[in-house]
């Protein structure tokens, strides 16, 4: 797998496999609706992505975003058949080390609930709760990872 920098002419690909990745939640259809504006990728939040690739077909994608130290991995999303493959780690970890490499110390994470224990196992740990950026009166995880 081939881990690799996003390009801007992806952005509408990478949104469209955020939705995806999102429903495979089991959330209606209005609840994705709902969610399709924060879900969708700015130029900016394009630049700060990195891209997991095999067989020249993307599978995942992660984003930080913030100024040294403390930063925000906002986005982690992967195609519903490679959930659970270790896509989801592979971009994690890239993500971590490559903010560790650019003076992030920290980053913080708004997870969707039921992606908390993929965040615990790759050692964040829970320190809040946040208002979802999408469906009002909807708190969701606020987490963290100290970076070395």
């Amino acid at each position: 797998m081939l881990i690799r920098a996003a390009r801007t002419d992806e952005a509408g690909m990478l949104s469209e496999l955020a939705l995806r990745s999102k429903a495979y939640w089991g959330y209606d259809e209005a609840f994705i609706a709902a969610c399709r504006d924060e879900l969708t990728l700015s130029a900016d939040e394009v630049e700060a992505t990195a891209v997991a690739e095999q067989d020249g077909r993307i599978q995942g994608f992660v984003t930080v975003q913030g100024s040294p130290p403390s930063g925000i991995l906002s986005m982690l999303f992967v195609e519903p058949h490679a959930i659970g493959k270790g896509v989801g780690r592979r971009l994690f970890e890239h993500a971590t080390t490559t903010a560790a490499d650019h003076g992030f110390t920290r980053l913080t994470i708004d997870a969707d609930p039921h992606a908390e224990p993929f965040y615990r196992a790759m050692g964040a740990t829970l320190i809040g709760s946040t208002p979802s950026g999408s469906i009002p009166g909807r708190t969701l995880p606020l987490m963290a990872i100290t970076l070395p």
